[in-house]
């Protein structure tokens, strides 16, 4: 590693997207697929024990020592809430109520945003969206990161204060790339959260707002998690735009590390991505993947040819309708 000058711009691509064509083939040879198209109605108990989770830790740290809520926040806190991202990514394919369940699916997101103290699940919806249908692409698609992240954090040191600095960049990225105007469902999501955590703040103070605040921040940052943001669209190898992850932290995850399954098919919920890679494996197994979040943090970081600026790019054409 570290033989290659650092990239100095995008990988610009002029071909669509993989993930339609191979949907199409993968259907046309295993319909039966077609039958996991269905939500996943354990996701609401799930979340709901997430939720509970959070608020007894919340009651637990009120009277810590600030060095212990700052534990505890890393040490438990931000699994939980790197956890509750993963899950409000699944209600945003309407994955715990269904697609005739539009609005239920918003309403609770709105409420699995709550243990976070930060509001996003609805913004995050309308931009998700944009990812998926027009992956890589340029002004649209605000998982690419900026040019300047692209051209300033291109040292080892850098690309590490990047990966701490992640939950920073994420928010501030669609003002950015792609902003749009503010929605009533927004300013829903921006009211309950407030109120939330006025309360929390009310019942048992600032250390539980800290613990909240802190786990969410830590938990998107530098975090062994937090390598599925790198895993899953960097171009560690030239030509590839979509990398799977199949190691255990899955478990947590709602099967996210599933990403080119994810990818092809956005409306069959993360707890049956493995039954898609197990019948159509010849689709699969030899694509590139990962077993490691942890391995690609690392080799993010020490491979000298990899930057922010290692992800394909496209200029779109035609129509482009978003959320």
């Amino acid at each position: 590693m570290g033989n290659t000058v650092a990239r100095e711009d995008f990988e610009w691509v002029y071909t669509d997207q993989p993930h339609a064509d191979r949907r199409k083939e993968i259907l046309a040879k295993h319909p039966e697929i077609k039958a996991l198209m269905k939500p996943d109605n354990s996701l609401i108990w799930v979340v709901l024990l997430m939720v509970l989770a959070q608020l007894v830790a919340f009651y637990l740290v009120k009277d810590l020592d600030w060095k212990w809520v700052i534990f505890w926040a890393y040490a438990f806190g931000s699994c939980i809430s790197h956890s509750m991202t993963l899950a409000i990514h699944e209600i945003s394919h309407n994955g715990a109520f269904g697609n005739n369940k539009a609005m239920w699916n918003r309403w609770f997101g709105i409420f699995a945003n709550l243990p976070l103290g930060i509001p996003y699940s609805i913004s995050f919806k309308r931009y998700h969206m944009d990812h998926h249908r027009y992956l890589g692409g340029d002004g649209i698609d605000v998982d690419i990161p900026t040019n300047f992240e692209g051209w300033f954090f291109c040292t080892r040191f850098r690309k590490f204060v990047w990966i701490v600095l992640q939950p920073f960049f994420y928010a501030i990225r669609p003002l950015c790339i792609n902003p749009k105007p503010i929605t009533h469902l927004e300013i829903i999501n921006l009211s309950a959260q407030l109120s939330f955590d006025v309360l929390i703040y009310y019942l048992w103070g600032a250390k539980s707002v800290c613990y909240m605040l802190a786990g969410s921040v830590l938990g998107l940052g530098l975090h062994p998690i937090s390598g599925h943001f790198i895993a899953e669209h960097y171009m560690f190898l030239k030509g590839h735009e979509t990398y799977s992850y199949y190691g255990p932290l899955n478990l947590l995850t709602f099967n996210v590390g599933y990403h080119n399954e994810h990818h092809d098919f956005p409306n069959i919920p993360g707890k049956s991505l493995p039954l898609v890679k197990k019948i159509a494996a010849e689709y699969y197994d030899n694509l590139p993947q990962y077993n490691s979040w942890v391995r690609v943090l690392y080799d993010f970081v020490m491979d000298d040819t990899i930057s922010p600026y290692s992800r394909m790019k496209r200029q779109l054409k035609g129509e482009v309708k978003q959320d």
